[in-house]
């Protein structure tokens, strides 16, 4: 565990208050927060970025009951209760009036999303102002490196981000080694690079389902692919080969495709084709919103996991459907490799026709009843652990 005393920020897990289900980056903030909060509460303290653009900190007990709210919540995939966002609100308010204190001993502020990281003067004042040094964790640079699959102001706003980086942070911790390696590579030409770890994210599955999912399995072979339906995640590529397949089959033969996410944004052509395809009505399933036990149960019963995304910074439902032992298909990416292995087929995420030989063969051959022993991949406080310790070390660095 590091050494100096924590001050953890909680942005994110506030500005999420009343959503149903996490994305990956809430997963990760959230499980840091409950790992402090359990093994370290001397040394953590919670702060929170008010829009007034000042940090402070968050009264404790409150503070530990929103978290314990939000886990309890999203583990069922059920709205949080109106007063976790009443509750977000006074922690909030209390962000723009919480003082840092004073210390004679150095603190370390610990920023896991990229929430306010474009904000670099209010973070330079906060850390003045706590006597504290600056430890980050970079989830990606996608928004500079593929600025087409995002919002049009984000790569802006993320090359702020990495900016404030470059110029403040102490310590970053990142996912994958390809995300230390495009980080590496853009601020270089800044002449300026702190340390920088690579750990893993945590692996959360739920147990199997307690209750039948017979109403969103279909009644037939499926295949799951589960992630915020965005163009980076190529579901157009999935949607055009079903529809290709139930043109040139027996529908009563097809395998039937699961989708699981929030619908993104950018994702016109995609919702077009869910909402307005004669093809895909009755064999395209669509579900935004499953608790993390029903997720697991579809996953589990699928014949394969499907990830053709374009990029990405590092996989969490590569891992998780891995650690299932279901079979899985994804891109072919330097970040799916180092993290998953041989594990997964590899395919190209525009070649449709291999895809699609690939599908129908899972489909024909049945290979539940054949599958090995799931690998052991690192739970959360595991990967919790090893991240703040990673930070410790980088820390002790800077120091010395």
């Amino acid at each position: 565990m590091m050494s100096r005393p924590v001050l953890m920020d909680i942005s994110r897990l506030l500005s999420r208050a009343g959503s149903a289900v996490p994305t990956g980056i809430d997963r990760v903030e959230l499980e840091y927060a409950l790992y402090l909060s359990r093994y370290f509460p001397a040394r953590v303290t919670f702060v929170a970025y008010h829009p007034v653009g000042r940090i402070g900190i968050l009264p404790r007990r409150l503070t530990d009951c929103f978290l314990r709210m939000l886990t309890r919540a999203w583990t069922k995939a059920k709205r949080p209760w109106r007063g976790a966002s009443l509750m977000a609100g006074l922690l909030l308010q209390a962000a723009a009036v919480g003082a840092v204190g004073n210390t004679m001993q150095r603190r370390l502020y610990l920023l896991l999303s990229h929430h306010h990281l474009m904000q670099r003067d209010v973070i330079a004042r906060f850390l003045g102002r706590a006597n504290a040094g600056l430890a980050v964790m970079v989830h990606d640079l996608i928004p500079i490196e593929y600025p087409e699959y995002a919002r049009p102001t984000e790569p802006d706003r993320h090359r702020q981000r990495m900016d404030t980086v470059g110029h403040l942070a102490e310590a970053v911790i990142v996912p994958s080694q390809a995300v230390a390696e495009s980080l590496r590579h853009y601020l270089a030409p800044s002449g300026r690079c702190p340390s920088i770890g690579v750990v893993h994210h945590g692996c959360h599955v739920s147990p199997s389902a307690a209750v039948p999912v017979s109403g969103l399995a279909p009644d037939a072979p499926y295949f799951v692919v589960l992630g915020t339906i965005e163009p980076r995640k190529n579901h157009l590529l999935l949607l055009n080969i079903w529809r290709h397949m139930a043109t040139g089959h027996d529908r009563a033969r097809l395998p039937h495709l699961v989708i699981i996410g929030r619908r993104g944004w950018e994702n016109e052509n995609i919702v077009d084709m869910l909402e307005r395809c004669p093809a895909l009505q009755g064999i395209v399933h669509e579900h935004a919103t499953s608790s993390d036990v029903v997720v697991a149960d579809l996953v589990r019963n699928a014949r394969a996991l499907l990830f053709p995304s374009f990029a990405e910074g590092f996989g969490l439902p590569l891992l998780e459907a891995l650690s299932l032992g279901i079979p899985c298909l994804c891109s072919d990416l330097p970040v799916f490799r180092e993290i998953a292995g041989d594990l997964p087929g590899y395919l190209d995420p525009l070649d449709g026709p291999g895809w699609e030989r690939k599908i129908l063969d899972l489909t024909e051959h049945d290979t539940r009843g054949q599958r090995e022993a799931p690998p052991a991949f690192a739970d959360w406080p595991t990967q919790a652990a090893a991240g703040l310790a990673m930070i410790d070390g980088m820390d002790r660095a800077h120091a010395a």
